[in-house]
């Protein structure tokens, strides 16, 4: 089925307003953005580009020829005109990536080959490109050395234990998913393909057996409302360090943007555009409001918890880049 082209669509027309809450708080941490260019100089793009140059494989119009035309057909949906590079890579866990500083490129594990549908993979594919949109990408790479390296590969907080700044980054990394898996809906255009991608990435996919994308939802809304304030605590125990929110939380967030009217809005046309977004820079103040409104009462609670997170980050990072600056 055809897609509606969104011309000229900004991604701030589909980012979660916690992404940009989160991202937003980060950048406030002083000495956070120097630090990351610091480290994206080092590290560069050519290592990172190499190192898929030499153990993947590159997709284009003689390799994994389909591919290469999702990748097309995203792009022309989402009318972004600059092609990242697409990778496939062999790896056994259902996962892709969106990576580099100055020239981003796309990693698909080959897994999702195997294990998705077609349009399933489209939504990965389109879910990728909203991260580049976002300007996601420079942040989420050092966020993914930090995941699985650890602080002390980074060379301007070698010296520094920052624990607070690896959560208080991971928390806007996995916020970001919710943003990027709005961009993988408005790439495919359907809400089932995008909602039966969640329940693969949770449970696999159907190897013969009958599944039920009603009753994945239904569970979904369960994780969410049911259960005390034990729960809650166990939850948030279990996502902390964890580099993607739970596959029904993220069905679930997915399906409050389409009730919303979020969704149905984009595809009558009623979207921030890119000139338009140029023109009048970012708003911070409505972002953090936006967030609030989003999340009400129930999330009140979260987000002091958030904030006393942000906080110790900011005092931490600022005396790693102190020490780093001497």
């Amino acid at each position: 089925m055809a897609t509606k082209i969104l011309t000229d669509i900004s991604s701030t027309a589909w980012e979660h307003p916690a992404d940009r809450a989160a991202l937003n708080a980060l950048r406030a941490i002083p000495g956070f953005d120097a630090a990351i260019r610091k480290i994206a100089g080092f590290i560069g793009d050519r290592p990172l580009r190499q190192l898929f140059l030499g153990s993947a494989v590159r997709v284009g119009l003689t390799q994994r020829p389909r591919l290469d035309a999702m990748l097309t057909d995203v792009l022309a949906t989402l009318d972004w005109p600059e092609r990242p590079e697409l990778y496939v890579t062999q790896s056994p866990v259902m996962n892709a990536a969106a990576v580099g500083f100055d020239k981003p490129f796309i990693v698909l594990n080959s897994s999702l080959l195997e294990h998705l549908a077609e349009d399933e993979q489209r939504a990965v594919i389109a879910h990728e490109v909203g991260h580049v949109m976002s300007g996601h990408v420079l942040y989420r790479t050092i966020a993914l050395i930090v995941i699985y390296f650890g602080v002390t590969a980074l060379p301007v907080l070698a010296a520094a234990a920052l624990l607070p700044f690896q959560v208080a980054l991971l928390e806007w990394y996995r916020k970001s998913e919710f943003s990027a898996d709005r961009a993988g809906l408005l790439g495919v255009q359907n809400r089932d393909t995008a909602m039966l991608l969640q329940m693969k990435l949770a449970g696999g996919p159907e190897h013969g057996h009958a599944i039920d994308l009603d009753a994945f939802m239904a569970q979904a809304m369960e994780y969410e409302t049911k259960g005390d304030a034990w729960d809650r605590v166990v939850q948030m125990l279990n996502t902390v360090m964890r580099d993607h929110p739970f596959a029904t939380v993220r069905a679930g967030e997915l399906q409050r943007w389409i009730d919303g009217g979020g969704y149905d809005r984009i595809l009558a046309g009623e979207y921030a555009r890119r000139a338009d977004v140029r023109e009048r820079g970012p708003d911070i103040e409505k972002d953090v409001s936006d967030a609030a409104s989003y999340y009400g009462a129930k999330a009140r609670e979260a987000a002091h918890h958030v904030s006393d997170v942000i906080a110790r980050a900011r005092d931490a990072f600022e005396d790693a880049f102190r020490g780093a600056a001497r």
